[in-house]
C-alpha cells in the first residue's frame, strides 16, 4: 500500500525527515518496505529557467537553424543555437541548462556545451514535449509575456514532488489502510512528546438541495449487507480532474480517470471507505436492490470479462439487471461516462466474508474489495458519502437531489473491554504511567468510559477489527509507546527447554554451509508450479498432484511434487543471460495426494515432505591461464552428493545402490536405506532439458530429507583421539567383471576388514587392449591405520592376503598387481 507523505500532512502537522518517519510508522506496526521519490513530470524540470530572447539570427551554416542570445537571469546572456521554426526575439522561453537531463519517452541525454555547424551553444530552448508537459514538437513552447526571466522553471509550472511510503499492510491493520487512518497512528505517536492536530477533512457544510428521492433502495439480503447508504446528485459535469487531484492519484500509483470517479477513488485512499458511482440514469425502474442472483446468471465486469456468478454474490442491481458486484467491480453499464450529468452515490457496509468468497470465485482482487475483506469502518459510511458529495459539488456542479438513504437495521456496537493496569505493567514488563495509557487510548479514538484504581473500561471502535481482549488493547498501548523503550525486567523467570537432538535448523545450516563453501548458490524458488510440467510423467501421475481450486494463473495452478522444475525454470533463467556455469542448491517441501492401501475404497491422502536439491551445470572450470575448460560429470554430482551424506555421518556402505533411468534421469543411481530412497540423482533427461531450452546437460540430485533425517536420528555420533600412528597405503590392481560397480567392492572390503581399513580409492578405470572382453580393470588404493601402534610389513600383507582372498572369492576378481 502506497501513502504520499504530502497527502499526510493535510491532516496532520509534521515537519520530519522522511527516513524518520519510515522508522516511526515501522515502530507502530505499518512497516515501511520501500521509499519512492513522486514528481509529477519527471525530473522536476531541475536545471531549467524561464527566459527571454533577447536576439535571433539566421546560422550562418544552416538554413534551418537560428542563433539566439538568451537573458536566463544571470551576468552574461546565454548563446544558444535553436532549430525551431517558430524562435524568434522577445519571447519567453524555458531553456535547459548546461548540465540538464532530458527526458523522454524513448531515451535520456544530457545537455553539453557543444558546437553544431560551427557555433557555440550553452543550453536548449526547449519544445513540450522535451518538458515532459505534452506531446507538441512542432516548435518551442512560448510562455506569457509576464514570465519572470530567471525563475526556476519547476517554480514557474508548479511540478510536484513527493515522497511515497510503501508500507506493507498486515491483514489486521485495516484501519491503516489509508491517509487518515496513516495520519491518526503518527500523530498517536508524536503527541506523547509535542502538541499535534490531528485533523480530519470537514463535511459541516454539507447540504440537501431538494428532496425528491429519486432512486428507491431495496436490501434483500440482510446478512452480507449490514449497511447501504446512498444519495442522488443531479447536473453533474463530467471532466478531467484538476491537477491537484490527478497528482494525488498518481503519486500512489492511480491512473486519473475522470473527475467523478477520481473523486470516489480519493475519499477510498483518504478514509478508507470504498464508494461507486452508478449513472441514476441507466438505473431502471429508479430503483436499486442488493441481492443474490442465480447461478451462472452472465455478469459483464467493467473489464468487459463476462462472468458466471456463483449464485452466492452479492449484486447491486436495478429492477431488471444486476449493475455491479457488491465490494468488488463494477458493470460495464451502469458507471459513469463523459455524458454522465446525473449520479447515485453509494457508500456501504459489506460482510467482509462475503466479499471475500465472491474476490476468490471471480479472481478479482480490486482496492475496493482488499478493504471489504478485512472489515470497513460500518459507522463512516454516511460521512464517506457527504465528504464525496461535497467534492462533486465543487468540482463537477450539480445538486444533491435526495436526502441520504441509509439501511442500518443493527447498528455495530462498539467493542467493550475491562483493562487492568497491572496486566498491562505484567504483560509489558515494565510500568508505564496511567496518564500515558489513557493519552494514547484515546489518541487511537479508543473510548475511556470508565476508571477505577484497578484500571479502565474502554469502547473500542468496529473499525479496529483486531482489538477485541484486554491483551489487544495493551498491544495498542505498548506499539504506540515505542518496544525500543521497553527494558528487560530485572524479574525474568528462567525455564530450561528442551530441544530434540539432533537439531534439524541446525542440520540445515550446517550442509547450507558446506554447499555454499563449495561454490554453491542457495535458491528459493515457488511451491506453486504449472500442472503442464507433470503431463505424462509416469514417476509422477497426474491424479497425485495437488491443485489450487482458484490459482492465480495457469502457470501456478499446482503444488509442486519435485524441486526439478523450479531448478530447471532458474538454470533456463540464467542461461539466457549468459550465465550457463551453475551450482545451485535448494530446501523445500513437495506436495502429493496418494491412496491409502488400508482401506477398501482408495482414500486420497494428502501429505508433504522435506527435500533438499542439488543443481550442477556447465563448465566445472572456467578456461584461463592456468587452467582448461573442464565440463560438469556425473561424478562431480556424486561427489556432492557422497560429501553430503559424510558429512551428515552416514557411512557409504550402508547404503544399497542400484542404477535408475526414466523419464527425470537419462541415467542415474538412487541410494537406500532400510529400502527406503535417501537420494535419487544423475543426469536429467533430454526430454526435460530441451522443453526448457537447456543446451548444456543438467546434474541434478533431489535428497528426501525427511527420511534422512529420520535415520539421522538414530545416529549415534561417536569421537575418537586422532592417531599418533601413520597412515599406510597399499595399491591393488585386479580384473573385475564389467557389470561390477566400485559400491560393491568398497562393502566387500570394509566387510572384510573392520579394523584398520579407514577408506577406499580408486584412482584408475581401463577398458580395452589387453582386458578380456566383458572385463575391466580398476586401480584402487587401500588406506590403513591402527590407532595403537605402528603397522609393519607382515601385519600389512596379511591384511591385504585377506582383502584379496575376499575379491577372489565373493567378485570373482583376477589380481593383476599389488
Amino acid at each position: 500500500m502506497k501513502i504520499s507523505y504530502n497527502w499526510l500532512k493535510e491532516y496532520i502537522d509534521i515537519d520530519m525527515d522522511t527516513n524518520k518517519v519510515s522508522e516511526v510508522l515501522t515502530d507502530i506496526g505499518l512497516e515501511v518496505e520501500g521509499l519512492e521519490t513522486y514528481e509529477s513530470i519527471k525530473g522536476g524540470l531541475e536545471g531549467f529557467v524561464i527566459g527571454e530572447v533577447i536576439t535571433c539570427e539566421k546560422h550562418p551554416n544552416a538554413k534551418k537553424l537560428s542563433l539566439t542570445t538568451v537573458n536566463v537571469g544571470g551576468a552574461d546572456l546565454l548563446n544558444i543555437v535553436c532549430g525551431a521554426p517558430n524562435v524568434a526575439a522577445g519571447q519567453k522561453v524555458v531553456v535547459a541548462t548546461v548540465g540538464t537531463t532530458i527526458y523522454s519517452d524513448d531515451e535520456s541525454f544530457k545537455i553539453k556545451k557543444s558546437k553544431i555547424r560551427g557555433e557555440e551553444s550553452f543550453g536548449m530552448i526547449c519544445a513540450e514535449d522535451e518538458l515532459g508537459l505534452g506531446k507538441g514538437h512542432d516548435g518551442i513552447l512560448v510562455l506569457d509575456a509576464d514570465a519572470k526571466v530567471g525563475m526556476l522553471a519547476k517554480d514557474f509550472f508548479n511540478i510536484s514532488s513527493d515522497t511515497i511510503f510503501e508500507i506493507g499492510l498486515t491483514p489486521n491493520r485495516v484501519d491503516g489502510s489509508s491517509h487518515y487512518g496513516v495520519a491518526r497512528d503518527l500523530a498517536a505517536y508524536i503527541s506523547q512528546n509535542q502538541k499535534v492536530n490531528l485533523r480530519k477533512p470537514i463535511v459541516a457544510n454539507f447540504k440537501i438541495d431538494t428532496a425528491e428521492n429519486p432512486i428507491q433502495v431495496e436490501v434483500e439480503n440482510k446478512e452480507a449487507c449490514h449497511r447501504y447508504s446512498g444519495l442522488t446528485i443531479y447536473g453533474i459535469k463530467v471532466s478531467e480532474s484538476p491537477e491537484w487531484l490527478k497528482n494525488r492519484l498518481q503519486s500512489i500509483g492511480l491512473s486519473p480517470i475522470n473527475n467523478i470517479v477520481d473523486i470516489t477513488n480519493f475519499v477510498l485512499h483518504e478514509l478508507g471507505q470504498p464508494l461507486h458511482a452508478f449513472d441514476a440514469d441507466k438505473i431502471k425502474g429508479n430503483k436499486v436492490v442488493v441481492k443474490t442472483l442465480p447461478k451462472d446468471t452472465p455478469f459483464t465486469t467493467l473489464d468487459e470479462v463476462e462472468r458466471k456468478l456463483s449464485g452466492n454474490d452479492l449484486m447491486i442491481c436495478n429492477e431488471s439487471e444486476a449493475m455491479c458486484i457488491a465490494g468488488v467491480f463494477g458493470g460495464i453499464g451502469s458507471g459513469v461516462v463523459n455524458d454522465t450529468t446525473n449520479i447515485f452515490l453509494e457508500s456501504a457496509y459489506f460482510n467482509p466474508v462475503s466479499v471475500r468468497k465472491t474476490a476468490k470465485f471471480h479472481g478479482l482482487n480490486t482496492d475496493a474489495s482488499f478493504r471489504f475483506e478485512r472489515g470497513t469502518d460500518p459507522n463512516i459510511t454516511v460521512y464517506a458519502l457527504k465528504r464525496a458529495a461535497l467534492l462533486i459539488q465543487e468540482l463537477a456542479g450539480g445538486t444533491i437531489n435526495s436526502d441520504i438513504f441509509d439501511y442500518y437495521p443493527e447498528p455495530v456496537q462498539d467493542f467493550k473491554i475491562k483493562v487492568s493496569y497491572a496486566n498491562v505493567d505484567r504483560l509489558i514488563g515494565n510500568k508505564i504511567e496511567k496518564e500515558t495509557i489513557k493519552h494514547i487510548l484515546e489518541a487511537l479514538e479508543i473510548k475511556i468510559v470508565n476508571e477505577t484504581e484497578e484500571g479502565i473500561t474502554v469502547l473500542v471502535p468496529p473499525y479496529r477489527v483486531d482489538v477485541q481482549r484486554e491483551a489487544d488493547i495493551i498491544e495498542e498501548i505498548l506499539r504506540i509507546y515505542g518496544y525500543n523503550y521497553v527494558t528487560m525486567s530485572k524479574h525474568v523467570n528462567s525455564t530450561i527447554t528442551h530441544y530434540k537432538s539432533p537439531d534439524e535448523h541446525k542440520m540445515k545450516n550446517m550442509v547450507a554451509d558446506m554447499f555454499a563453501a563449495n561454490g554453491f548458490n542457495e535458491m528459493m524458488c515457488n511451491s506453486l508450479t504449472k500442472a503442464a510440467y507433470y503431463t505424462d510423467l509416469e514417476t509422477m501421475p497426474a491424479e497425485t498432484l495437488v491443485k489450487i481450486f482458484n490459482p492465480l494463473s495457469q502457470d501456478l495452478n499446482v503444488m509442486r511434487q519435485t524441486l526439478l522444475f523450479g531448478g530447471l525454470e532458474t538454470i533456463a533463467y540464467n542461461a539466457n543471460r549468459r550465465n550457463a556455469d551453475l551450482k545451485l542448491f535448494e530446501f523445500g517441501n513437495c506436495y502429493f495426494y496418494h491412496k491409502d492401501k488400508d482401506v477398501t475404497e482408495p482414500v486420497r491422502k494428502y501429505e508433504h515432505e522435506q527435500r533438499t536439491a542439488i543443481f550442477i551445470t556447465g563448465n566445472k572450470n572456467p578456461n584461463n591461464w592456468i587452467t582448461q575448460e573442464q565440463p560438469s560429470s556425473f561424478y562431480e554430482i556424486k561427489t556432492y552428493v557422497d560429501m553430503l551424506f559424510s558429512r551428515l555421518g552416514y557411512s557409504a556402505a550402508r547404503f544399497e545402490v542400484s542404477e535408475i533411468s526414466n523419464e527425470i534421469f537419462a541415467v542415474g543411481l538412487e541410494y537406500k536405506l532400510n529400502k527406503k530412497t535417501l537420494v535419487s540423482f544423475g543426469i536429467v533427461s533430454n526430454g526435460l532439458t530441451s522443453k526448457f531450452d537447456i543446451e548444456n546437460e543438467v546434474y541434478y540430485a533431489e535428497i528426501n530429507w525427511d527420511i534422512v533425517f529420520k535415520y539421522l536420528r538414530n545416529h549415534k555420533v561417536s569421537f575418537t583421539e586422532l592417531s599418533k600412528f601413520p597412515e599406510v597405503k597399499r595399491d591393488l590392481s585386479m580384473i573385475v567383471d564389467k557389470q561390477l560397480k566400485f559400491e560393491q567392492l568398497q562393502k566387500v572390503a570394509f566387510k572384510t576388514e573392520k579394523k584398520l581399513l579407514r577408506h577406499i580409492n580408486i584412482f584408475d578405470v581401463f577398458e580395452g587392449k589387453n582386458i578380456p572382453e566383458g572385463k575391466k580393470s580398476y586401480a584402487v588404493s587401500f588406506y590403513l591405520q591402527d590407532a595403537t601402534k605402528t603397522l609393519n610389513d607382515k601385519y600389512i600383507d596379511k591384511v591385504m592376503n585377506g582383502l584379496i582372498k575376499a575379491f577372489e572369492r565373493e567378485l570373482d576378481a583376477e589380481i593383476r598387481s599389488s
